[in-house]
């Protein structure tokens, strides 16, 4: 699957702390706990999973957890280019804790994390190579100072006879593992850390998530299928002895 997550954590205190501490999360404190930060929202209680493969659900699906001092939110829609426009209901959320976010997405080799102490934004971070820095809010944390001192540069193979110069200073998914270590207590895919908190173990409920002002997904999904049945029959070509494009009948 590669690294991907789009994940929120709320903490009384320190989550890497409070998250090696917790049992098994109770079903009706979770169901509250959404409840709470999404309003209106309807929440039908599907498959579960662990906190390691739960951070990026599928689409319309939230895997989340509670337990006293922290609270844990895997969902897609969190994974927004400026992670200091979430909701603001969402940052309301976090007064008197901690809130992290973390995204990233292996296909693009994006990141973005941010963090909030009491509603207070202190720290947010998106960039991806072919964007380059799309937000840069705050001094930067003690894990990310190695990556911007360039200790920890991105290995980039050139096309022959071309210098190429990486367009960031390090990989975005390197630091965004470090990030994730530093700031929720695991990684994905990198090599695990005797301290680390075994993400395997904790499991997170889900939910197939709803909001009735949304059109659903069969709704949405309708003008894609039209289209597609409105297509013809595929053309295929071949190149004739001249270059050419002839067109060839049938598959």
């Amino acid at each position: 699957m590669g690294a991907k997550t789009g994940l929120l954590v709320y903490a009384d205190g320190d989550a890497p702390g409070a998250l090696r501490q917790v049992g098994a999360a109770d079903l009706g404190q979770t169901v509250g706990m959404l409840r709470r930060l999404h309003p209106g929202r309807q929440f039908e209680e599907c498959e579960g999973s662990t906190l390691r493969d739960g951070v990026y659900p599928p689409e319309g699906t939230t895997y989340a957890a509670s337990w006293p001092g922290v609270d844990v939110i895997g969902d897609q829609r969190v994974m927004i280019d400026a992670p200091s426009q979430l909701p603001g209901h969402l940052v309301a959320a976090s007064a008197g804790r901690r809130l992290v976010l973390h995204a990233m997405h292996s296909v693009v080799d994006w990141l973005a994390f941010a963090v909030w102490e009491d509603g207070r934004l202190i720290r947010s971070l998106s960039l991806s190579p072919d964007s380059g820095i799309i937000e840069d809010f705050g001094e930067p944390l003690p894990f990310e100072l190695p990556y911007w001192a360039g200790n920890r540069p991105a290995d980039v193979i050139p096309w022959p006879d071309e210098d190429e110069k990486p367009p960031l200073p390090f990989h975005p998914l390197d630091l965004g593992e470090d990030a994730l270590r530093a700031l929720c207590g695991f990684v994905q895919e990198g090599r695990p850390e005797p301290d680390d908190v075994d993400a395997d173990t904790i499991r997170l409920h889900g939910f197939k998530v709803r909001d009735p002002h949304d059109p659903d997904l069969a709704e949405r999904e309708t003008p894609l299928r039209r289209a597609v049945e409105a297509m013809g029959p595929p053309r295929v070509y071949t190149l004739g002895p001249d270059g050419s494009l002839i067109e060839r009948n049938g598959l």
